[in-house]
C-alpha cells in the first residue's frame, strides 16, 4: 500500500474552511452552498450567475 498522510481534525477543518473561503471569493454573483453530513462538511457547491447588462 502507498504512504497515507494522516491529517489531524484541525488540519482537515483548516483545509475545508480554506476551500470555502476560496469558493466565496471566486464568485462575483451567485451562491456557495455547504453540504454537511453527520456534522462534517462533505461537499461545497458553487453556483455563479453571469449578469448581462
Amino acid at each position: 500500500m502507498g504512504d497515507v498522510e494522516k491529517v489531524t481534525k484541525e488540519q482537515h477543518d483548516a483545509q475545508v474552511w480554506k476551500r470555502v473561503l476560496e469558493a466565496v471569493k471566486s464568485v462575483r454573483y451567485g451562491s456557495v452552498t455547504i453540504i454537511i453530513q453527520d456534522g462534517r462538511v462533505v461537499q461545497i457547491d458553487k453556483c455563479e450567475k453571469i449578469r448581462l447588462v
